[in-house]
């Protein structure tokens, strides 16, 4: 049996699941879900809903496959990422590829053929920044790469706005710049606990350029940026009290756990502040869809 004989014979279709990252996919959804949801005043129509919605998912796990496939030399070198299916060797990497192509040629005949084309071609655009922009160059090339790499992983809610009303709007965009916003502390916080194995694996991380110190300091000032401009939504009246409310006691949350960063040497604090950031996203989202059927008298234009 040749090598790529017995490659084959070892993956399963739980590789390939793998390979399009779900949690990370799921946590996307979940705000394209609720950026459909902030679009309209009711309820969006179901055959948008989900179609839309896979087509997203499918063009996200693309996206992730690709990256899976370009970082392999890199993923072979870190603990956390060791065992993924094509650093491991159980995908191929021209079948991750195909595999690629095939889904995200889908989610993207899904876009243009029953939502529209603009929801379709921002998808594109997104694909593309992570899967090339951040995954080939910026990841490599700069301790800023998640900043300005973010911008890629903000867009969800903005492609669930799009494909419900086919336009942009100034809260769709206010949604990815929170996304935005979020993202160098969440991802910071896992740098840190994980700057071994990017030193080990040579990406210019912060943690690893600048040391720990520095990067504790800016995540608690970009927690600070994070929380004022999470207050946008409620300024612009695109939200009202529930939101702010909930803004504001997640905020301070994420707040303590920046802060108890810079001042404790507790050992693990780094993915403690790291798993708040992502229950702090779910919870703020879920905060803006409370306030918008609880309260829905609030204008949707800016």
């Amino acid at each position: 049996m040749s090598q790529t004989e017995a490659t084959m014979a070892t993956s399963s279709w739980r590789d390939y699941y793998e390979l399009t990252k779900p949690k990370v996919v799921m946590l996307m959804i979940l705000t394209s879900v609720i950026g459909m949801l902030l679009a309209v005043p009711g309820m969006v129509p179901l055959d948008v809903l989900i179609i839309g919605n896979l087509g997203i998912a499918l063009c996200a796990g693309s996206a992730a496959a690709v990256n899976h496939l370009v970082d392999r030399g890199i993923d072979q070198k870190m603990a956390r990422t060791l065992n993924r299916p094509v650093a491991k060797g159980r995908v191929e990497p021209l079948h991750a590829l195909i595999f690629a192509g095939v889904i995200g040629t889908l989610g993207m005949a899904l876009l243009v053929l029953f939502i529209n084309t603009l929801t379709a071609i921002l998808t594109l655009v997104s694909l593309l920044g992570y899967a090339l922009v951040y995954t080939l160059f910026l990841k490599r090339a700069t301790p800023q790469n998640i900043v300005i790499g973010g911008i890629a992983g903000a867009a969800p809610p903005l492609l669930g706005w799009t494909a419900v009303t086919g336009t942009l709007d100034g809260h769709a965009l206010l949604l990815v710049l929170i996304i935005f916003a979020w993202t160098p502390p969440h991802f910071w916080a896992l740098a840190l606990h994980r700057k071994d194995d990017y030193a080990k694996a040579d990406i210019p991380m912060l943690p690893v350029t600048h040391g720990e110190k520095y990067t504790k300091l800016h995540i608690f000032l970009y927690t600070i940026i994070m929380i004022l401009v999470t207050l946008l939504p409620f300024i612009t009246g695109m939200l009202s009290w529930i939101y702010l409310v909930g803004a504001l006691v997640l905020g301070a949350g994420f707040l303590y756990w920046s802060f108890m960063l810079m001042v404790s040497k507790r050992e693990g604090l780094g993915m403690e502040t790291f798993k708040y950031s992502i229950i702090y996203l779910m919870a703020l989202f879920v905060a803006m869809l409370a306030d918008h059927y609880l309260l829905p008298t609030h204008p949707l234009t800016m």
